[in-house]
């Protein structure tokens, strides 16, 4: 699974959440305090309240790929959203093509944009937690900056959706830890990963992106797309060229395993 770097948006998105990190740090303190997964608070360190809301069923650590719809499954994935001019409009694409995809969100974009969070709850779609700040270079950092980001996220995006809680957890660029999956898969979110990068981040071409789903979709069923970050023009061609094509492969859409 490759690892995106360097993508400049998204220096300027943490530099941004950071402020929006650190006010939420008091309520999510006890993560930075507390052991792995599991493991006790330390010394002098309370224990967080158990509210409803954290009643949550556990799902497995190890990164998923696969499809619930099987081997001839596709799972389409959209990352970095929501945003306000791109989100509707491959909202508005997906539901003429008859199509579900999970949406890995971007806490500070679901805070900005909750009425796109709930459009796409409400179009039978799925959420992912993508980080408060989409930092590249998680798997660097502390466990207390880890926790921090994914938990503040979960709950940004979950507020943000009217109470939906995201399924899956996808680090920025890839960039997972043992901690970090285990701490998602304790908070009911898989670990997310892809099979096709069509790269569109870089904007190569729709002939191009195109062209690299149909190489490599035999690698696996989860394709990765974005929302946001940039202009995406290049995606929605590619995207309305690329699910009629995967239908006549014989693939149906479906969410990927948890």
């Amino acid at each position: 699974m490759a690892k995106h770097k360097g993508r400049a948006w998204h220096g300027r998105l943490l530099a941004a959440a950071l402020g929006v990190t650190a006010l939420a740090a008091a309520t999510s303190v006890w993560t930075a305090q507390a052991g792995p997964v599991g493991g006790t608070p330390q010394a002098g360190v309370s224990a967080p309240e158990t509210r409803p809301e954290d009643q949550v069923e556990k799902v497995a650590v190890d990164i998923a790929h696969a499809s619930d719809r099987g081997d001839r499954g596709v799972n389409i994935t959209i990352d970095d959203g929501p945003d306000p001019v791109w989100t509707p409009q491959v909202l508005q694409l997906l539901k003429e093509s008859g199509v579900k995809a999970t949406f890995c969100m971007v806490g500070t974009q679901a805070e900005a944009y909750p009425d796109l969070v709930k459009a796409v709850v409400a179009d039978g779609h799925r959420l992912c937690n993508h980080t408060v700040s989409h930092d590249t270079a998680m798997d660097t950092k502390s466990e207390a900056y880890q926790s921090q980001e994914i938990l503040d996220a979960e709950r940004m995006i979950t507020k943000a959706s009217g109470g939906v809680r995201p399924q899956y957890y996808r680090a920025p660029g890839g960039a997972f830890t043992p901690y970090s999956r285990q701490l998602a898969a304790s908070r009911g979110m898989r670990p997310l990963g892809w099979n096709v990068d069509t790269k569109d981040f870089e904007h190569p071409g729709v002939d191009t992106m195109v062209a690299t789903v149909k190489s490599e979709i035999s690698n696996g069923p989860t394709v990765l797309f974005h929302d946001a970050g940039g202009e995406r023009s290049q995606t929605l061609a590619a995207l309305r060229e690329v699910l009629p094509w995967l239908r006549e492969q014989g693939y149906s859409f479906g969410f990927p395993v948890r």
